[in-house]
Parts: structure tokens; C-alpha cells; sequence
């Protein structure tokens, strides 16, 4: 008997050592909400960058891509959540695969994994100087994640993540409407209806139309009725019209220092020069996140959320666009007040003065963004949550100079009032933009996202 005990005493202590030098480099597991959101924010500023140089990405394509890559994201590493819950349920035609039992999973590699699979599949058009950043970024990620865990626990964990990215993604193409759209962003097959106050393309470019069929895309929690604006004001010429009214403010607002400041600050409307108006606001919760310390499932969380209200305000707002073409202010003005009246907003990349964005007034897309976003980081972070928007710090191409805010919903309506001050909206677009936002943004909050 004393014999046995020996010798079992010696195989223990054997694979006792072989264990420790198996894991001498490896860092002990840690729970999901004890990781910190660097591996989010990393692939959320690669986002940022290439959404500044993605043909076809202005901006409603951008806000699809981010929700579906988001969507991924927050759904491979939701099984090792604390305190959220899977919402794939509320999408028909969506299996998201689970984790094999009994298995243990390195959530942050799981994380790397679904990102850089999905940014690989929604950017393939991009010039290989951009598209290359994706795989270095990916590669560079998990070369520092494999030596935090076994062997074993990483190669699972990357098999999952792309698993989970590649179901998504599948799911994403059954879209047909909004699938590669960025492929024919302005298509010639769309004719603009005509008539009085209708829109067509504007001075000084005449690009055609941008997206005219994307109120077909799918969307993820809001109805057929989310997506039809409130008529706009009945158009007239005649100088005591409401319509006449909001025309003249327009073009009535003083080129100020602090006009011009409000307006280049929250434009992201020039290809090249920033990212798009709902990446904007990515980059306004990238800064939230780092202030707050928030860790890795309260980031993932956060871009989830984020971005499918960014989708479906994108959706809503473009359907409505279409349905009343209404024209631009430059149109009106130019030929009922002003024949020699031109808008701010300048196109620094191209060189070219006094542009208008190519697509219908009504309503405003960056209202819309901007209200379903300030709903949506409300509910994350407070509705008093007081911060200094530093996204364009230092750019010398326009006045990019930080700006305060008390709340959220402060930020969303000056975004607004910037289009009026720029010259591209009217006070009207604007108020129906923050309304179907603010609708969006509800909507997408009473998913039941928490355990």
C-alpha cells in the first residue's frame, strides 16, 4: 500500500510540473467584465479610418456595416456576459451558434477574431494602402492575445469568433437591398420626379442622387410606419408662406466665427476628409468609453446598441427623403431670393466652394443620427453625462476646436442646428430629423438587452 502512495504521489507530482511549465507563460483567465475595451476601441478608430476612404460609404452604408459588424461582436462573446443578454431572437432568419460546452473561451480573442472577419468581408473594395490595415491590426491583436492562454483555449477561441462573424455576415448578404449597395452608391437608374419645389442635383457639382432606394433596406427593430416622416411644410413661393419663411433664415444667418465653428465642427460631409456623419458618432462614444473606463463588455455593449440605432435611423430617414424629394435650400433661394446665394460648406479635399450634399432635404440625416445616438448613450451613461467632443482636435483643414456639452441630447441638437447654419437644411429638416431619431433610438433601447 505505502508503495502505491508513492508512486501515485510521483505520477501527480509529474504532471503537476508538466502543468506549470505548460503555463509558465500564460496569464491566469480572467471573468469578461474584467477585461478593459482596448481591443474594441482599436478596431472601432480602424473603423473611423477606413469609413473615411470607403467608396460608396457616405453615410447610411457605413451605418449598416458598423451595426452588422457590431452586432457580431456583441453576439460571439454575449455567452460569457455578466449581465446582458443575446438579442438575436428579435431577427428572423438569425442562428447564432453556441460555444461548445464544457470549453473554455479567451473572450478577447474570441472578440479579435469575429472583428477582424467581419471588417475584412464589409471592406473588400477598399484600396489595398487601407484594406491591408485590417489584417495587420487583426495580426498584431493576436499575437499579444495568444500568450495570454493555452494553446488549446486560443485556437477554440478564434474558431468561434470567425464562426460567429461568418453566420453573421451570411445573414447580413439575405439584405439584397442594402447588401453592396456601395457599389452603385448613385445610380443611373433613378430619375428624380420634377416639379415645383421637387429636388434635383445641385450647384456647383449636379452629383446624382445618393442611395435614392435604401428606405428598402432591412432594418432591425423599427416598422414600416418608423420610416415615413411627417409631411414637410406645403412648398410655396409666395413671400408670407411658412415655407418662404424658413427659406429666408436660411439665408439670412450671418457667416459668424462661431456659426462657421458649429457648422464645420459637426459637418463629416466631405469624402476623404473625415469619417461620416453616424461614424461620428462612434467617435464621440470611443471618447466616452476612455473616460469612463468602461471594460470590454460594457464597450461591446455600447457599439452595439450605438450602431443598429444608427442603421435603422438611416434607413427611416432615407426612405423619407425619397418619398417627398424635397429640394435644397441652395435650389429654392438661388431662384425665388437670391440668385447669388451659396452655402458653407466647403469641399476641401476636391477644392470646391459652396457644396451641397446629393440626396433630398427632408429630413436632416445628421438630426437623425444624431437623436437616435443621444437616446441610445443616455441610456448607457446618464442623461446628464457633461463632456468636451474632441473628435476633430487640431485639424487645420477647417475649425475643428473641441467643443462642450451638458448631455448627450445637447450635442444632438446643435449637430442639427449646424445644417441650418451651413446652408444645406431648413429649420424643418432638422426638427423631423431629431423627432424620427429620438423614435429610433427609444426603439432600439426597449430590446431587451439586459439580463
Amino acid at each position: 500500500m505505502k508503495l502505491f502512495i508513492n508512486r501515485l504521489l510521483i505520477i501527480l507530482l509529474l504532471f503537476t510540473v508538466a502543468a506549470c511549465n505548460r503555463n509558465q507563460d500564460v496569464t491566469p483567465q480572467k471573468k469578461l467584465n474584467e477585461y478593459d475595451a482596448d481591443i474594441v476601441l482599436k478596431w472601432g478608430v480602424l473603423f473611423l479610418d477606413l469609413d473615411q476612404y470607403a467608396p460608396g460609404y457616405r453615410p447610411p452604408v457605413a451605418a449598416r456595416a458598423l451595426a452588422y459588424i457590431s452586432l457580431a461582436g456583441y453576439e460571439a462573446i454575449v455567452p460569457g456576459m455578466d449581465n446582458y443578454q443575446s438579442i438575436a431572437g428579435n431577427f428572423a432568419g438569425l442562428t447564432i451558434p453556441k460555444p461548445e460546452a464544457g470549453q473554455t473561451y479567451h473572450w478577447p480573442t474570441v472578440l479579435n477574431a469575429t472583428y477582424w472577419t467581419m471588417m475584412k468581408s464589409f471592406f473588400p473594395h477598399l484600396p489595398d494602402v487601407h484594406k491591408n490595415k485590417i489584417d495587420e491590426l487583426g495580426s498584431k491583436n493576436a499575437q499579444g492575445l495568444k500568450n495570454q492562454v493555452e494553446a488549446s483555449d486560443f485556437e477554440r477561441s478564434q474558431q468561434y469568433g470567425r464562426q460567429v462573424a461568418e453566420v453573421v455576415f451570411n445573414y447580413s448578404k439575405t439584405d439584397s437591398n442594402g447588401h453592396e449597395a456601395y457599389l452603385n452608391a448613385h445610380p443611373s437608374s433613378y430619375i428624380p420626379p420634377t416639379g415645383p419645389g421637387k429636388w434635383q442635383p445641385t450647384t456647383p457639382d449636379f452629383t446624382k442622387a445618393l442611395l435614392p432606394y435604401w428606405g428598402r433596406t432591412r432594418t432591425f427593430v423599427i416598422g414600416p410606419d418608423d420610416k415615413i416622416a411627417r409631411p414637410p411644410l406645403d412648398y410655396s413661393s409666395v413671400v408670407t408662406s411658412q415655407f418662404f419663411a424658413q427659406a429666408l433664415e436660411v439665408c439670412s444667418i450671418p457667416d459668424s466665427y462661431e456659426n462657421r465653428w458649429i457648422g464645420e465642427f459637426w459637418s463629416d460631409d466631405i469624402f476623404g476628409q473625415t469619417f461620416e456623419p453616424a461614424a461620428r458618432w462612434l467617435a464621440i462614444a470611443n471618447q466616452v468609453i476612455v473616460l469612463e473606463k468602461a471594460g470590454l463588455e460594457k464597450a461591446v455593449y455600447t457599439y452595439a446598441k450605438l450602431s443598429i440605432a444608427l442603421s435603422d435611423g438611416a434607413v427611416a430617414c432615407w426612405n423619407s427623403k425619397y418619398l417627398y424629394n424635397l429640394e435644397r435650400p441652395v435650389t429654392f433661394i438661388n431662384r425665388a431670393i437670391n440668385g447669388k446665394w451659396k452655402t458653407l460648406l466647403d469641399n476641401n479635399v476636391q477644392k470646391v466652394k459652396s457644396v451641397t450634399p446629393p440626396f433630398p432635404a427632408y429630413p436632416s440625416g445628421h438630426s437623425t443620427f444624431g437623436a437616435a445616438a443621444a437616446e441610445v448613450l443616455s441610456s448607457i451613461y446618464g442623461y446628464d453625462y457633461a463632456m468636451t467632443d474632441k473628435c476633430h482636435e487640431f485639424r487645420l483643414e477647417f475649425n475643428g476646436k473641441p467643443r462642450s456639452f451638458n448631455n448627450f441630447y445637447e450635442m444632438a441638437q446643435e449637430n442639427a442646428i449646424s445644417r441650418i447654419l451651413l446652408g444645406v437644411h431648413y429649420r424643418m429638416d432638422c426638427d423631423e430629423g431629431l423627432r424620427m431619431g429620438y423614435n429610433v433610438g427609444r426603439k432600439v433601447n426597449n430590446l431587451k438587452w439586459v439580463k
